[in-house]
Formats: C-alpha cells, structure tokens, sequence
C-alpha cells in the first residue's frame, strides 16, 4: 500500500471512529446520568464510563447540558424505535387477535419496564424543569399512532370495532401501563416475567370485550 493509498484509507476511517466514539460517550453518559441523576453526575465520571479522556468528552459534545440533552434523545429514539417494531407484529395478526394483542402487550411491558426503560422515565421527570422540550421526545405519540394505524386497519378488516381507532389506542396502552405503574410501585419494584404477562392477558381481554366484533 503506497503512502498516498494508506493516507486515503485512514481519512476514509476517520469519520467512523469519530462516529463510534460518540456512541461510546452517550451510551456512557446515560448511564451515569441514570445512576447520579444529573446534577450529581460529572462529566470526568462519563470519561471513565466511556474509557475516553475528559477532553474527548468536551470535544464531542461541549458540555454537561447538551450531553444530557443527547444521551436521553438518543437513549428515547431507541426505546421508540423498539416499541414501533413490536407493534408491526399486528400488521399480520394470527386469527386468534386476542392472542395477538396479548403477545404484543406482552412485549411493551417488558420494555416499558425493563432498566433502561426505567431509568429514562425518571430522568425525564426529574429534569423537566431543565429540560423541558425533551418531554417531547418520549415517543408515547408516535407509539399511539402507530397502535392506532394498527387498529384502525383491523377495523376495516373486521377483526375489530373501533369508533375512533386513536382512542382505542390510548385505552389499550393505558390497560397495559395503569396497572404495571401500581404494580411496580411507580418503577421503583422489578415485575417478575409472570406478572408481566398476566398484566398483558388481562389488558388483552378487557380491550376485546370493549372493541371486538360482536358474535353473530
């Protein structure tokens, strides 16, 4: 490999590097953010986290602010982008629908309360007053539409009966989540995996009793 080929190769890997180690500092930030809580958490800690130097940090990402700011967006986009996912599984549900909606309700459960989950639900609240246009990057939103979009197309198919499918959204994520608030002590308990799942059963058969096709 010649000079100049070695020179084009290190400038093509470059941008990469500076890409990953970003990452590495923001998945590091959130979990030292979500540790401490921001106003105890210090900027030399996240360095250790990410195993970079604290002016690595600074160069990236400028200060503590607008690293907290990033670290939650970024750690917000994933939760929403998982949650999305899990919902695409009603675009072809089985004929058994209640059973479909239960292994779907199954599933938010376990990431809505699942560690990281959690821990950005907290964050949030607590810095609100801080921060508060990331209240806006929760996904609860885009997670009601993409349920409802859901809905609204097993209306049509007849495996549903939902009046207003973007209501029947909000009720079946409120039957899911209500309960495994009170629960879990407000996110402070761990659920065990049963309970989740009998939360999930239940959520599934109330919304099929209110919004599924009447016999006969």
């Amino acid at each position: 490999m010649t000079e100049a080929t070695s020179t084009a190769a290190s400038r093509h890997r470059a941008p990469r590097g500076r890409i990953d180690k970003r990452q590495a500092i923001l998945d590091a930030a959130f979990t030292v953010f979500a540790r401490e809580g921001y106003a105890n958490a210090c900027v030399k800690e996240i360095a250790a986290e990410a195993r970079v130097a604290k002016p690595t940090v600074y160069n990236h990402l400028n200060d503590k602010a607008n690293l907290f700011h990033h670290a939650v967006k970024l750690a917000a986009e994933h939760e929403v982008a998982e949650n999305l996912r899990i919902v695409e599984r009603l675009a072809r549900p089985a004929d058994d629908l209640r059973g479909a909606l239960e292994d779907v309700g199954h599933r938010l459960l376990r990431r809505y309360c699942g560690d990281r989950s959690r821990a950005l639900r907290r964050l949030l609240c607590a810095e609100a007053h801080r921060f508060p246009d990331l209240l806006e990057t929760t996904g609860t939103g885009r997670l009601t539409e993409a349920l409802a979009d859901r809905f609204a197309r097993l209306t049509l198919s007849g495996h549903l009966r939902t009046p207003d499918p973007a209501e029947a959204a909000e009720q079946f994520l409120a039957l899911l989540t209500g309960p495994a608030e009170a629960r879990s002590r407000f996110g402070t308990r761990e659920l065990p995996d049963e309970v989740l799942r009998a939360l999930a059963r239940a959520a599934a058969g109330t919304f099929c009793s209110a919004f599924g096709p009447r016999a006969g």
